[in-house]
């Protein structure tokens, strides 16, 4: 290795002790408790005003927040909860991803249509091999699955 190698080297290494961890492209979705259009709004500026929020997007019907950046989950929920509104992460996954959407603990009547709490429970989630088997002999997507009309 030359002097010129060993400089590359050298600032190589100073280089790579300076850099900062950039933060991840993300997509941040909220719950957030929020009566009317003026509360929508409200919660959408002060989101907006987070540094690397790319885009924010306020659903007060459905009470969610979307914030889509640079931006870590914690500071946009702690800048959502500083609003003095009471605000979450969304709890809630599509009803098509969980396997028992009506067992306790998962359906919730306050969802949003089509959505379902989502939960880490095995059982609940995912279909036994069974249930599974018994799913496939009558799914649209089998070819050879029974068509009872």
């Amino acid at each position: 290795m030359g002097v010129e190698g060993t400089f590359d080297y050298i600032s190589d290494l100073l280089s790579s002790t300076r850099k900062k961890k950039r933060k991840q492209l993300r997509t941040v979705d909220l719950k957030v408790r929020m009566d009317c259009e003026g509360c929508g709004n409200r919660i959408k500026n002060v989101l907006s005003g987070l540094k690397g929020a790319k885009s924010v997007d306020v659903d007060w019907k459905n009470q969610k927040a979307t914030v889509y950046g640079f931006v870590d989950a914690k500071k946009v929920l702690k800048k959502a909860q500083s609003t003095g509104k009471k605000a979450e992460p969304w709890p809630y996954v599509p009803y098509e991803l969980i396997a028992h959407p009506y067992a306790a603990g998962i359906y919730d009547k306050k969802a949003p249509s089509n959505y379902v709490r989502g939960s880490d429970e095995p059982g609940v989630a995912t279909l036994n091999p069974v249930e599974e088997q018994y799913s496939l002999m009558f799914s649209d997507d089998n070819p050879h699955a029974c068509s009872i009309m």
